[in-house]
Protein backbone atom coordinates (compact mmCIF):
# COMPACT_ATOMS: atom_id res chain seq x y z
CA UNK A 1 0.00 0.00 0.00
CA UNK A 2 1.01 3.66 -1.05
CA UNK A 3 -0.11 5.99 1.94
CA UNK A 4 -0.02 9.70 0.28
CA UNK A 5 0.27 12.39 2.88
CA UNK A 6 -1.02 15.83 2.29
CA UNK A 7 -0.55 19.02 4.65
CA UNK A 8 -3.56 21.45 4.63
CA UNK A 9 -3.30 25.02 3.03
CA UNK A 10 -2.23 28.07 4.63
CA UNK A 11 -4.84 29.40 7.00
CA UNK A 12 -5.71 32.51 8.51
CA UNK A 13 -4.01 31.16 12.10
CA UNK A 14 -0.58 29.90 10.07
CA UNK A 15 -0.53 33.41 9.07
CA UNK A 16 -1.03 34.97 12.53
CA UNK A 17 1.38 32.40 13.89
CA UNK A 18 -1.45 31.31 15.86
CA UNK A 19 -1.57 27.87 17.34
CA UNK A 20 -4.12 25.86 15.29
CA UNK A 21 -4.00 22.63 17.21
CA UNK A 22 -7.30 20.91 17.35
CA UNK A 23 -9.21 24.41 17.13
CA UNK A 24 -10.93 25.38 13.97
CA UNK A 25 -8.99 27.87 11.46
CA UNK A 26 -10.25 28.50 7.67
CA UNK A 27 -7.74 28.48 4.78
CA UNK A 28 -7.05 31.88 3.08
CA UNK A 29 -7.21 32.69 -0.15
CA UNK A 30 -3.24 31.52 -0.21
CA UNK A 31 -4.13 28.42 0.71
CA UNK A 32 -7.15 28.06 -1.54
CA UNK A 33 -4.59 28.48 -4.29
CA UNK A 34 -2.20 25.92 -3.01
CA UNK A 35 -4.94 23.60 -2.39
CA UNK A 36 -5.99 24.05 -6.20
CA UNK A 37 -2.23 23.69 -7.39
CA UNK A 38 -1.87 20.51 -5.26
CA UNK A 39 -5.37 19.31 -7.26
CA UNK A 40 -3.22 20.14 -9.96
CA UNK A 41 -0.27 18.12 -9.31
CA UNK A 42 -1.86 15.01 -8.27
CA UNK A 43 -4.67 15.26 -11.29
CA UNK A 44 -2.59 12.19 -12.73
CA UNK A 45 -2.58 10.12 -9.63
CA UNK A 46 -5.52 7.27 -9.14
CA UNK A 47 -6.50 6.78 -5.29
CA UNK A 48 -8.87 4.02 -4.05
CA UNK A 49 -9.53 6.03 -1.30
CA UNK A 50 -9.30 10.10 0.14
CA UNK A 51 -9.22 10.38 4.13
CA UNK A 52 -9.34 13.41 5.93
CA UNK A 53 -8.91 15.03 9.44
CA UNK A 54 -12.45 16.51 10.48
CA UNK A 55 -10.48 20.09 10.69
CA UNK A 56 -12.07 22.60 8.65
CA UNK A 57 -8.92 23.31 7.30
CA UNK A 58 -8.61 19.94 6.09
CA UNK A 59 -11.97 19.82 4.96
CA UNK A 60 -11.23 22.83 2.52
CA UNK A 61 -8.14 21.36 1.22
CA UNK A 62 -9.48 18.54 0.46
CA UNK A 63 -12.51 19.82 -1.65
CA UNK A 64 -10.07 21.84 -3.59
CA UNK A 65 -7.25 19.65 -3.99
CA UNK A 66 -9.50 16.02 -4.57
CA UNK A 67 -12.92 17.85 -6.48
CA UNK A 68 -12.65 15.30 -9.39
CA UNK A 69 -12.05 12.20 -7.02
CA UNK A 70 -14.67 9.73 -8.23
CA UNK A 71 -15.11 8.44 -4.24
CA UNK A 72 -16.28 10.02 -1.06
CA UNK A 73 -13.79 11.23 1.10
CA UNK A 74 -13.69 9.79 4.26
CA UNK A 75 -13.39 12.43 7.67
CA UNK A 76 -12.06 10.37 10.42
CA UNK A 77 -11.11 12.80 13.96
CA UNK A 78 -8.47 10.22 14.45
CA UNK A 79 -6.62 12.29 11.57
CA UNK A 80 -6.88 15.71 13.58
CA UNK A 81 -3.91 17.53 14.57
CA UNK A 82 -2.11 17.65 18.21
CA UNK A 83 -4.18 18.64 20.92
CA UNK A 84 -2.72 21.68 22.28
CA UNK A 85 -5.47 22.23 24.94
CA UNK A 86 -4.85 25.79 26.67
CA UNK A 87 -2.07 26.70 24.06
CA UNK A 88 -4.78 26.92 21.16
CA UNK A 89 -5.54 30.16 19.89
CA UNK A 90 -2.82 31.78 21.82
CA UNK A 91 -0.15 33.45 19.46
CA UNK A 92 3.10 31.71 19.70
CA UNK A 93 5.07 34.73 20.25
CA UNK A 94 3.05 34.99 23.80
CA UNK A 95 3.60 31.31 24.99
CA UNK A 96 7.08 31.72 24.06
CA UNK A 97 7.77 34.64 26.57
CA UNK A 98 5.18 32.70 29.30
CA UNK A 99 6.47 29.50 29.13
CA UNK A 100 9.52 29.67 27.49
CA UNK A 101 10.88 25.85 28.99
CA UNK A 102 7.64 23.80 27.41
CA UNK A 103 7.39 26.35 24.04
CA UNK A 104 11.60 25.30 23.41
CA UNK A 105 10.79 22.00 24.27
CA UNK A 106 7.89 21.96 21.71
CA UNK A 107 10.19 23.15 18.76
CA UNK A 108 13.76 21.50 19.97
CA UNK A 109 12.91 18.70 22.18
CA UNK A 110 9.13 17.67 21.21
CA UNK A 111 10.17 14.15 22.97
CA UNK A 112 10.08 16.32 26.35
CA UNK A 113 7.16 18.18 25.23
CA UNK A 114 4.40 17.83 27.99
CA UNK A 115 1.83 20.49 28.72
CA UNK A 116 -1.48 20.07 30.77
CA UNK A 117 -4.51 19.07 28.67
CA UNK A 118 -2.55 19.03 25.38
CA UNK A 119 -1.50 15.84 24.23
CA UNK A 120 2.10 14.81 24.04
CA UNK A 121 3.61 14.02 20.23
CA UNK A 122 4.14 10.05 21.70
CA UNK A 123 0.30 10.22 21.68
CA UNK A 124 0.14 12.16 18.63
CA UNK A 125 2.13 9.40 17.21
CA UNK A 126 0.20 6.48 18.48
CA UNK A 127 -3.14 7.69 17.55
CA UNK A 128 -1.45 8.80 13.94
CA UNK A 129 -0.10 5.05 13.77
CA UNK A 130 -3.38 3.22 14.75
CA UNK A 131 -5.26 5.28 11.93
CA UNK A 132 -2.96 4.49 9.50
CA UNK A 133 -3.19 0.69 10.30
CA UNK A 134 -7.25 0.49 10.63
CA UNK A 135 -7.24 1.72 7.17
CA UNK A 136 -4.63 -0.13 6.23
CA UNK A 137 -6.40 -3.38 7.70
CA UNK A 138 -9.57 -2.33 5.89
CA UNK A 139 -7.96 -1.54 2.64
CA UNK A 140 -4.86 -4.00 2.31
CA UNK A 141 -3.01 -2.52 -0.65
CA UNK A 142 -3.62 0.42 -3.35
CA UNK A 143 -3.30 3.70 -3.03
CA UNK A 144 -4.73 6.07 -0.52
CA UNK A 145 -4.89 9.96 -0.09
CA UNK A 146 -4.78 11.23 3.82
CA UNK A 147 -5.08 14.92 4.30
CA UNK A 148 -3.94 15.98 7.59
CA UNK A 149 -1.81 18.33 9.70
CA UNK A 150 2.02 19.24 9.88
CA UNK A 151 2.80 17.48 13.27
CA UNK A 152 0.57 14.50 12.56
CA UNK A 153 2.49 13.76 9.15
CA UNK A 154 5.82 14.63 10.78
CA UNK A 155 5.24 11.80 13.58
CA UNK A 156 3.97 9.32 11.07
CA UNK A 157 7.17 9.73 9.09
CA UNK A 158 9.14 9.78 12.08
CA UNK A 159 7.88 6.11 12.95
CA UNK A 160 8.21 4.78 9.70
CA UNK A 161 11.67 5.87 9.56
CA UNK A 162 12.45 4.41 12.60
CA UNK A 163 13.93 8.05 14.08
CA UNK A 164 13.18 8.90 17.70
CA UNK A 165 10.72 11.67 18.20
CA UNK A 166 13.24 14.09 19.59
CA UNK A 167 14.38 14.63 15.66
CA UNK A 168 10.54 15.19 14.54
CA UNK A 169 11.07 18.55 13.14
CA UNK A 170 14.68 17.57 11.36
CA UNK A 171 14.62 18.88 7.80
CA UNK A 172 12.47 19.02 5.64
CA UNK A 173 10.10 21.66 6.57
CA UNK A 174 6.18 20.44 6.40
CA UNK A 175 4.98 22.99 4.06
CA UNK A 176 1.50 23.78 3.83
CA UNK A 177 0.06 21.44 0.92
CA UNK A 178 3.59 19.35 1.50
CA UNK A 179 3.08 15.67 -0.31
CA UNK A 180 4.81 12.71 1.22
CA UNK A 181 4.39 9.42 0.54
CA UNK A 182 5.02 6.26 2.53
CA UNK A 183 5.08 2.39 1.45
CA UNK A 184 3.84 0.10 3.94
CA UNK A 185 5.04 -3.48 2.58
CA UNK A 186 2.57 -6.94 4.10
CA UNK A 187 5.62 -7.88 6.37
CA UNK A 188 5.37 -4.30 8.62
CA UNK A 189 8.12 -2.69 6.99
CA UNK A 190 8.23 0.50 5.48
CA UNK A 191 9.86 3.32 2.90
CA UNK A 192 9.30 6.84 3.00
CA UNK A 193 9.71 7.16 -1.18
CA UNK A 194 8.92 11.17 -0.69
CA UNK A 195 9.36 13.53 2.28
CA UNK A 196 7.42 16.89 1.77
CA UNK A 197 7.74 17.14 -1.82
CA UNK A 198 11.82 15.53 -1.94
CA UNK A 199 11.79 12.28 -3.49
CA UNK A 200 14.05 10.02 -1.98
Amino acid sequence: MHIHLFRHGQTDWNAERRIQGQSESRLTDLGVQQAQALGQRIQQLQFDQVFCSSSLRTRQTAAHAFAQAPHPITYLDTLREIDLGPWEGRLYAEIEVEQPDSYRHFWEQPHLFDVAGAETFAQLQQRAIDAVSLIKSELNAGHVAIVSHGALIKALLCHYQNKPLSELWAPPSMHNCAHSIIQLHDDGTARIIQNADQVL
